[in-house]
């Protein structure tokens, strides 16, 4: 184990964020050890971005880096990408987003694969957010791939969850997950100057539910031009509220709940090989008797 590299990692050292990031994604010898020495900057904020494809996420998180940074805050953004089914790689990297805070010294950014993770998430995406707390980033946004109603995962991450819409989705509300309309702390319609904007707004208030922050306080649903950054402001107010009312709150229980299970959940299945699995079936199939809930129960 690299206690240097520990050591640098809670100074907040770049280099060694990125090291460390890189030994986890790849389970590097000794990730284990340093995830066990990481400490908790208590007062960092998960913002789970998410919403179908173009919708403008990308550039909506780029005009919240901007208010951030403006206020003196420190800022992550891990975008969590499609992975190539080549190499398992991220296809579409942080060069390409949020350019200008590219190599300002209080923003990082990272390009996360999914890596066949049905739910939208980086199957490393919480130990990675739990360094990044530890390296003291004040706000830290985790953008997931657009796949769809699978992406409520997000909701056992982030403190506060934004969910991102067009006035074109229209149709897709009618046929939308009631679970994935029910984990938004915030919904943003975004390019909100295209026709139809208002009366969205409109028919989503109407089947939105009642925050689970309080029952008498409806959840916001705030129009956005982000690449006009109108909207962004009220936005802002929305966040900060939303983070507020967790506090204290069974929230943050259940988040770590959630954490823990997942957790538990990826060490248990490290024992489990693919390729050995399916050598066992080839034999076991073959017999008479063959079950593959007992099969399943033996492993």
């Amino acid at each position: 184990m690299d206690h240097h590299l520990i050591q640098q990692l809670h100074k907040g050292d770049v280099r060694a964020l990125a090291r460390a990031i890189s030994w986890i994604e790849n389970e590097h010898e000794g990730h284990e050890e340093l995830l066990r020495e990481l400490k908790a900057h208590n007062g960092s904020n998960v913002i789970g971005i998410t919403g179908p494809p173009g919708a403008g996420k990308s550039t909506l998180a780029d005009a919240m880096i901007g208010e951030w940074v403006a206020a003196g805050k420190k800022v992550a953004v891990l975008c969590v990408d499609p992975s190539s089914p080549f190499n398992l790689g991220a296809l579409l990297g942080d060069r390409i987003r949020m350019s200008e805070w590219y190599t300002h010294q209080n923003v990082f950014i990272r390009s996360l694969a999914t890596r066949g993770s049905v739910g939208g998430l980086s199957p490393k995406i919480i130990e990675i957010t739990d360094v990044l707390r530890s390296a003291g980033f004040d706000k830290i946004i985790v953008e997931t791939v657009g796949v769809g109603q699978s992406e409520i995962e997000i909701a056992g991450l982030a403190d506060t969850t934004i969910v991102v819409m067009v006035p074109e989705s229209g149709d897709e509300i009618q046929t939308m997950k009631a679970g994935l309309m029910e984990i938004a702390d915030i919904f943003v319609i975004n390019k909100s100057d295209r026709p139809d904007a208002d009366l969205f707004q409109k028919n989503l208030r109407l089947i939105v539910p009642a925050s689970s922050q309080a029952t008498s306080q409806q959840v916001p649903i705030i129009k956005t031009i982000a690449t006009e950054k109108t909207g962004i402001g009220e936005l802002m107010v929305a966040i900060e509220n939303s983070l507020k009312h967790d506090i204290n709150s069974d929230r943050h229980l259940a988040l770590l709940t959630e954490k823990a299970w997942q957790l538990i959940v990826q060490k248990k299945m490290k024992r489990i090989n693919k390729k050995e699995l399916k050598q066992l079936l080839e034999v076991e199939y073959k017999k008479q008797n063959f079950n593959l809930y007992s099969l399943v129960d033996k492993m």
